[in-house]
């Protein structure tokens, strides 16, 4: 043929696929702390805590440095994508878990050695992502969570939860460090959904 036939036809759209988020009862039930409690655990649940309080990326939740943290005004900084460094705020809970760590966590699992890193392992270095993944994965299982749990899956929970609690979007976007709010826009298709399934369930005719 001379002529391709599907010229004006438009490709078709693939569709973006919606962030996976816990809801509150899932993430209560991971945050709660064990009866078992020691070092290792302070870090875990801080960190965990300080995750799901913040919407960090795994990669600058395990970087933040000891100064970088001021629990008494509930702000950690943090240095994102294109080193640009941004302040985002956490709440009491957070900031509970994560003084406890600091008076009898971190310093156990230190040792008397020195560390600029907020987060340590129990040899003294800096925790890494992989190791973080393995652990948020293990305290779901603890927490009785079945599903797969990942540090972006927090993040997504994070972002998620706010938005049905009626954070705007830009503020939203500046905490998640996205350079562009497009990027952020997707958890409104979270919200959307979740506001059709009210609709229908609420509606006389939904």
């Amino acid at each position: 043929m001379q002529k391709n036939p599907v010229v004006d036809i438009d490709s078709p759209r693939i569709g973006r696929s919606l962030p996976h988020a816990l809801s509150v009862a899932e993430v209560d039930s991971i945050l709660a702390l064990p009866e078992k409690i020691t070092p290792l655990i302070l870090r875990n649940y801080a960190m965990l805590h300080l995750l799901y309080a913040t919407g960090l990326r795994v990669s600058e939740l395990v970087n933040i440095p000891v100064n970088g943290c001021n629990v008494s005004s509930g702000y950690v900084r943090v240095l994102g994508k294109g080193n640009k460094e941004r302040l985002v705020p956490f709440n009491a809970a957070a900031s509970e878990r994560i003084e406890d760590y600091l008076e009898r966590g971190r310093p156990a699992l230190l040792k008397k050695r020195p560390s600029p890193h907020l987060f340590v392992s129990n040899r003294g270095k800096a925790m890494t992502r992989i190791r973080f993944w393995q652990i948020i994965r293990e305290l779901a299982v603890m927490g009785g969570i079945t599903k797969k749990v990942s540090p972006h899956t927090m993040r997504h929970s994070f972002a998620t939860h706010l938005l049905e609690g009626g954070a705007d979007l830009r503020s939203v976007q500046m905490m998640l460090g996205h350079a562009d709010i497009a990027t952020t826009q997707i958890y409104t298709h979270v919200d959307i959904k979740r506001l059709k399934a009210i609709h229908q369930k609420f509606h006389p005719r939904g």
